[in-house]
């Protein structure tokens, strides 16, 4: 196992610290970030481990719905605490507040489902698109940039990131704005086969790039100077069961920006067109003034 996804599981593997009053408490830990500020896919995963840590193994979550309230300190552990709201006959709901230094950095509220038949029917995947094999990794992209804390940030990722459109990492005048684009992601080691471990690592890389759009749609780059960005809230509908350790598509746009936020949202699926899952998240996006100029 890569020590990658060695860190990846053990900050997913909450302890459960035994409280039992009127919530389930567990804790957790970060993996290093450059800037010392917590993922938000990390503790958006963390939050969704909790949950899961309360409900029958027969339920499987469908649906979270979370706000980043405070940047967290990847330094210091987060405590999740989690109040089960609601356990009926097909739907459990459940509440997460995810602490540090006593006050919450992140507020979600999910839900699970029983395994239930019924028609069926899914968005279509994009066709004629480059298949993961024909575009370079994000590790190969920034190799010439190894020594940036950024970068080695993004190389120690424990999924490996291609861009159809070609990343956004530094700043490309040709680069056609708009706000689509398409990635492949995948996790760069094997995972173990738990279905609960694959819901949560998909809500961990689901933050990852679903605020390139807006940038793209800027002109910007990730390292233009004075480019600010930020997760404001996030949410993820799981449709189908995937494996995050097998190639996914991740069909990403921006249908609105202003105000120094963004929105984007987009579909994800495996690599044979099964729509997986439905992602949305708002963001602050501050773009440069002179970025935004034609």
């Amino acid at each position: 196992m890569s020590e990658r996804i060695r860190i990846l599981l053990e900050t997913l593997d909450l302890v459960d610290t035994g409280a039992r009053t009127d919530e389930d408490i567990f804790t957790g830990t970060s993996h290093p970030m450059p800037l010392g500020r917590v993922f938000g896919g990390q503790v958006m995963a963390q939050a969704v481990v909790s949950a899961q840590r309360t409900i029958a193994a027969d339920r499987h979550i469908h649906s979270v719905h979370g706000y980043f309230v405070r940047p967290g300190d990847v330094e210091l552990p987060i405590t999740f605490a989690v109040d089960r709201i609601h356990d009926g006959r097909s739907f459990s709901t459940r509440r997460v507040q995810a602490y540090q230094h006593g006050l919450p950095i992140m507020s979600m509220i999910s839900s699970f489902q029983d395994v239930d038949p019924g028609p069926s029917s899914q968005h279509p995947m994009p066709q004629d698109l480059p298949s993961p094999e024909e575009l370079p990794s994000s590790d190969d992209v920034l190799a010439p940039f190894a020594e940036h804390p950024s970068a080695r940030a993004v190389i120690a990722r424990p999924f490996d990131i291609r861009h159809v459109e070609g990343p956004v990492y530094v700043p490309d005048p040709s680069r056609p704005r708009h706000g689509k684009q398409h990635v492949w992601i995948k996790a760069k080691d094997r995972l173990p086969d738990d279905d609960a471990l694959h819901r949560a690592a998909l809500a961990y890389l689901s933050d990852y790039a679903i605020l390139e759009p807006i940038v793209r749609m800027h002109g910007a780059a990730w390292s233009t100077p004075g480019l600010k960005a930020a997760s404001l809230d996030h949410a993820v509908w799981w449709h189908r069961r995937a494996r995050v350790d097998e190639w996914l598509l991740l069909e990403l746009e921006t249908s609105s920006s202003g105000g120094g936020r963004g929105l984007g949202h987009g579909h994800v699926y495996k690599a044979d067109g099964t729509h997986v899952a439905t992602i949305a998240q708002e963001g602050m996006v501050r773009v440069p003034a002179e970025e935004q100029q034609d």
